[in-house]
């Protein structure tokens, strides 16, 4: 949400700034044709770069940037989800926690979290969780295949944001180009009307303002924040990570979510006594 306030003050501010220097918002109207040019070379840049699926996952995660960035309680209340997967498996041994991977959305300890459910954090965790359970796998080998899997999921999440920030790259060049083309019309011009060569000479500009403007203002915000989003929910998807290595080595279950509550960063990191107190106290 604070993305699209603070790209909204710069916009703002930027135009502003423009009209109290003596500017004219009927050149931007006038130059509506400009908005075709810009605007439809970055659609095709992008679509041809990166296709339909990608286009569409960008949609998706664009969304996501109106949802609140992960906090201290989603921290918490996951470090409490797997304290007690972890006590369950250590009271009732691994099978007491089969019902809780095969539907983690009907589980009595997984189905109340929807952060949790709603991501790939549930399939993560479920899917190593009954490697465990078939047994045969050392710890070492775990950690091996949770890399791996972090690291494919790491990739494909950041898609979105390398297709955006090459065609953010690419914008102040599209700009230049209906700038040119601007100017070769207005070249057609020359002979004529002062005001009218003067009009055509602000449009022909308009198309280099364009691109630098949807480049700087536009795509570069948003493929900060889009990082910003992943680096959370990598850091949520590592807390799952280095608990199971934990719980794969044979810890007790508030030393697993110890070494989970590591990872998170100090900012968002709940205390050892908040922690404790949260876990032993969830039933």
């Amino acid at each position: 949400m604070f993305t699209v306030i603070g790209m909204v003050f710069g916009i703002v501010c930027i135009f502003t700034g423009y009209l109290l220097h003596g500017g004219s918002m009927q050149v931007f109207v006038n130059a509506w044709t400009e908005f075709i040019s810009i605007g439809g070379g970055a659609i095709g840049i992008f679509i041809s770069s990166n296709g339909v699926k990608v286009a569409k996952q960008t949609a998706g995660q664009l969304g996501h940037l109106f949802h609140a960035d992960l906090a201290k309680k989603d921290f918490l209340e996951l470090l409490t989800l797997l304290y007690q997967m972890f006590n369950v498996a250590r009271r009732d041994g691994l099978l007491g926690i089969e019902e809780h991977l095969e539907n983690p959305q009907k589980s009595s300890i997984l189905g109340h979290n929807h952060l949790f459910l709603h991501g790939h954090s549930a399939a993560f965790f479920c899917d190593t969780m009954k490697v465990i359970v078939s047994g045969g796998v050392k710890p070492m080998d775990l950690a091996d295949l949770m890399e791996m899997d972090l690291e494919t999921n790491k990739n494909e999440g950041h898609l979105v944001t390398n297709a955006l920030q090459a065609a953010g790259d690419a914008m102040p060049a599209v700009g230049i180009c209906a700038c040119v083309l601007g100017v070769i019309i207005t070249m057609g011009q020359i002979g004529g009307e002062t005001s009218a060569l003067g009009a055509a000479i602000g449009i022909a500009l308009c198309g280099t303002f364009l691109g630098i403007f949807f480049a700087y203002i536009i795509f570069f915000p948003l493929v900060k924040a889009l990082e910003m989003k992943h680096r959370g929910e990598d850091q949520y998807l590592n807390c799952i990570r280095f608990a199971i290595f934990s719980f794969a080595r044979g810890e007790s279950p508030i030393t697993c979510v110890e070494f989970a509550r590591r990872n998170i960063d100090p900012s968002n990191r709940p205390g050892f006594s908040e922690m404790e107190k949260a876990v032993k106290g969830k039933k």
